[in-house]
């Protein structure tokens, strides 16, 4: 959220049709905007609206609106320059957690997606504030307000009485909501997308008659790529710009263009951004760089006020091969060749590099946007862009930063059911720990978070640009595998000896053949073969024998891969055999399932088979088959495993069932925000909660918690130790004052204290060392001896919470053996947290004492991620042992931390 000129604050969001409306708070000042709105409505909608056509209730809802802020109302308007179009407000009434809601669209409007967009975020205010459900009042003959609570994709209820319709809205934030709010921005989205890549009438503002301008650069790849419709250039000084149409200004140009392309001074940025605004232009390519602060806020000022997406600034451009458009508005030095790879970077050099590398594999691209600075247009727009497009079935991004993750997330989610998505994880270099209090902010790295985000929404994480373009061969060419499974034929032992360790290293199995498979090799290989894993077919296999020997394999039941390592013998150059012939001539379909939902024919597929050639020039090759497929040829095996580890992956991610965030019982959301706001009317700046309100936090969502007594005096300590001692009698005591965090560490932790001189003598040993520092002590029953783990979260600026599990105890940061998810988890997640550590063994029985808990595991690890969804101020949280036996999880020790921070709906619709 910014402030607008008058210090307002104002969020831009994407209307139905794709342009941008202004939504913010009402305030005094818009009441005869406010007033005119109703007006100048129609008899009929007036009356549907007040259910009478009396023009005094346009001038007492304004009044209303208007007026000075009071407890449970709130009213929202939507404005597009400055003229405001819509409003909507609801109101409790002075309390309660109901609200009557009303609604109320400028005439000519309707159908634009302008009162759904208002209600999305009167909703999201109104559980900010508590408030579970609307409540509406209608004529039965208003089919329009009907239909929009409808289709909001809350629960909704209607009663009817006489020609009135009392609707009933709940307020519940669930999937099928999100699921609604996603699919609305989605559309509006595309549509916003258009003009800028696929535009009817293109201008390039700076185009130069001097050689070597980004300008000039821009129009000629625009010219010469064959751009199909219509072109100028605008440059005061000339007429004609290489053979294209130039004018003075924007304003002269005889259309409005879809699409300006800026290619002027930063300095010329703001007001050439101003004009294409007033002149009616929907979108703007900025390639102009080094804006300083003043120029940004400018640049994006204009686009917000007139309505126009933003591709960079300080970018290369974009493209789109589509038939029929031809759209290169890049200064690259080729144009991309058309294909069906989406491609989306902030490093215009990445870009270049990913372009050329796709251009050499002969895949093409479908449409490119280097996204630069990044102010507006992002990943996740091309990602919705690619998903609709009836083009892209291969999407590949470079981003460096993320604008809003966990929308990325669910879209990445959506987009990789359909198509492979490959990133490269850049910004890996900040991987080591940065100094931090609690164990979780220790553990939880930037690395780990992106990591965390790329598994979850399956997205194929390379290393390198290099590794990318390797994977993207493979999935662009070959079905994905069923499993890890690798078989290796090769024409010279040592190649086969490389390529086995390769796969290894990359987690790739190398199983044994069934006796029929080895039968079958033996019969159609030279005799010397040996028909291990790796097969050695010797220097003196024939291209015949090879590519019967590739058959087999392929229908053996044991085999999810086939990977060749072949390398030139003067055998096969004296008999005239090419052995890569044996790859480049078709294979017939085996039956069986298609494997984890790829595309293809029914109850056939193909197993992936892959090349490599150690004397290749290039990394990485497609060959043409005969058949009219290609099939990926490396240079290097650790290439090939590489990439057939990703399609492992993939093929696994994609066999899973669509997790789901399971309900949970006992959670007191309303309660929670209480504690909250408790804690910070005591500590305005926020810090770690005392054991009290941390046990009630905790409470709040049903954490399981080892009983626990607090102690301020020796003889208190001795009378709640002899409450609580267990079965043998032992007790722990921990000290505590605000800010203590690593108890072990400190020696303020006193284990099986036994009778009650022993708890005097721990007391007193306490208070001695830790004088003027000591608030009290917490005293525990011994807890058994068990597994002991660690859970928490942490709560990422830009990712949201993200929720780590793994071994616990005092050495959980020298081991850590961690893994990570961003909240809120799944069903999935939580398996995945679970299995994904070093010591899962362990909690499955590895030990001997069979599992543990391990559905109250889950549980546990549900109920953190809810916590920190819920609550925005929760800062970290550490929970730490959690002790985990075949009968019970409890978390022994837990400390929190909740700061002052401005909740945020993550997935309400607006613009950056």
């Amino acid at each position: 959220m910014t402030d607008d000129v008058l210090g307002r604050p104002t969020v831009h969001a994407l209307l139905a049709d794709g342009t941008t409306v202004c939504i913010r708070p009402v305030v005094r000042g818009d009441h005869d905007q406010l007033q005119g709105l109703y007006e100048e409505m129609s008899p009929d909608n007036l009356r549907l609206r007040f259910f009478g056509p009396s023009r005094r209730s346009a001038e007492m809802a304004a009044g209303r609106a208007c007026a000075p802020p009071r407890p449970g109302y709130r009213a929202l308007l939507a404005e597009t320059q400055g003229q405001v179009i819509g409003l909507a407000e609801y109101d409790t009434a002075g309390g309660g957690d109901s609200a009557e809601i009303s609604i109320a669209v400028a005439d000519g409007l309707h159908h634009r997606g302008i009162g759904t967009l208002l209600v999305e975020h009167l909703v999201s205010a109104a559980r900010a504030e508590g408030i579970r459900t609307f409540t509406a009042d209608a004529l039965s003959e208003n089919h329009e307000v009907l239909q929009l609570f409808a289709d909001l994709g809350l629960r909704t209820a209607r009663r009817f009485d006489g020609p009135e319709v009392r609707c009933h809205v709940e307020l519940t934030e669930d999937d099928a909501y999100l699921t609604a709010v996603e699919a609305r921005g989605r559309a509006a989205d595309i549509a916003s997308l258009r003009p800028l890549l696929r535009p009817d009438a293109v201008a390039v503002v700076g185009a130069g008659r001097r050689a070597g301008s980004v300008g000039r650069a821009v129009l000629h790849h625009l010219h010469q790529g064959g751009f199909s419709r219509r072109l100028f250039a605008v440059n005061p000084a000339a007429t004609s710009i290489l053979g294209v149409p130039s004018y003075p200004s924007v304003s002269a140009l005889p259309v409005t263009p879809d699409l300006a392309v800026v290619a002027v001074p930063a300095t010329a940025v703001p007001a050439a951004a101003e004009e294409c605004g007033k002149a009616g232009v929907r979108a703007l390519l900025v390639v102009s760089a080094r804006l300083d602060s003043a120029q940004a806020r400018a640049l994006m000022a204009a686009c917000r006020t007139y309505g126009m997406r933003l591709v960079g600034p300080n970018c290369l451009g974009v493209s789109n091969t589509e038939p029929g458009l031809r759209l290169d508005a890049t200064f690259a030095a080729d144009h991309p060749r058309p294909g069906t790879a989406g491609v989306a970077v902030q490093s215009g050099g990445v870009g270049i590099a990913l372009l050329d590398g796709l251009s050499r594999l002969g895949i093409g691209v479908s449409s490119f946007a280097s996204l630069g600075d990044k102010y507006d247009v992002s990943g996740n727009d091309m990602l919705q862009w690619w998903e609709s497009d009836g083009r892209t079935d291969l999407a590949l991004l470079h981003l460096e930063s993320f604008g809003n993750p966990r929308s990325f997330s669910r879209t990445a989610r959506r987009v990789t059911r359909r198509m492979p998505l490959l990133t490269v994880d850049a910004g890996r270099t900040d991987a080591g720990r940065r100094a931090a209090a609690s164990h979780t902010s220790a553990a939880a790295t930037r690395t780990m978070t992106r990591q965390a985000l790329f598994t979850q929404a399956g997205i194929t994480a390379t290393r390198s640009v290099a590794e990318l373009l390797e994977a993207a061969a493979l999935m662009h060419s070959q079905p994905l595998p069923a499993g890890n499974r690798v078989a290796i034929v090769t024409n010279a032992g040592g190649a086969g000896v490389l390529a086995a360790d390769a796969c290894a290293e990359a987690g790739l199995a190398l199983p044994p053949f069934t006796p029929e498979t080895v039968d079958d090799l033996l019969g159609v290989l030279p005799e010397g073969a040996a028909v291990g894993n790796p097969v050695d077919a010797t220097a003196g296999v024939t291209e015949e024998q090879l590519r019967a020997c590739v058959e087999r394999l392929t229908r053996s039941p044991s085999v999810d891969a086939v990977l060749l390592a072949l390398v030139p013998t003067a055998v096969a150059t004296a008999t005239g055999d090419d052995l890569v012939r044996a790859l480049t001539r078709p294979r017939p379909r085996t039956p069986g399932p298609v494997p984890n939902g790829e595309a293809g024919p029914p109850a056939q597929w193909v197993r992936p088979v892959v090349a490599v050639r150690l004397e290749q020039d290039l990394p990485v090759k497609l060959l043409p088959t005969t058949d009219g497929g290609t099939v990926p040829s490396y240079a290097e095996p650790q290439a090939a495993a590489r990439a057939l580890a990703h399609a492992a992956h993939r093929a696994t991610w994609l066999s899973r069932p669509e997790s789901t965030i399971p309900d949970l019982d006992g959670v007191d959301t309303p309660r929670a925000h209480r504690v909250a706001e408790d804690f910070f009317a005591a500590h305005p700046d926020g810090g770690w909660l005392d054991p009290h309100t941390c046990a009630e936090l905790l409470s709040c969502y049903g954490v399981p918690q080892l009983e626990w007594a607090w102690a301020e005096t020796e003889d208190d300590a001795v009378t709640v130790a002899e409450r609580l001692r267990g079965p043998d009698g032992r007790v722990v005591m921990k000290a505590h004052w605000p800010g203590l965090l690593h108890k072990s560490a400190q020696r303020a932790v006193h284990l099986d204290l036994q009778g009650d001189s022993q708890v005097r003598a721990a007391f007193r040993d306490l208070e001695t060392r830790f004088a003027g520092l000591l608030t009290g002590v917490v005293v525990q029953p011994l807890a058994a001896r068990d597994t002991e783990l660690f859970a928490g979260v942490v709560q990422d600026e830009v990712f949201g919470p993200l929720v780590l599990f793994g071994l616990g105890g005092t050495a959980t940061e020298v081991l850590a053996d961690h893994a990570a998810r961003l909240a809120p988890l799944t069903d999935r997640d939580v398996h995945d947290l679970i299995t994904a550590p070093r010591c899962a063994p362990l909690l499955f029985g590895a030990h001997g004492s069979g599992p543990v808990d391990l559905p109250g595991l889950e549980q546990v690890l549900l109920r953190l991620s809810r916590m920190a969804s819920d609550l925005p101020q929760l800062a970290e949280a550490d929970f730490n042992p959690v002790l985990a036996t075949p009968g019970a999880v409890s978390v022994l020790d837990a400390r929190v931390r909740l700061v002052p921070r401005r909740p945020q709906d993550p997935y309400l619709r607006r613009l950056r």
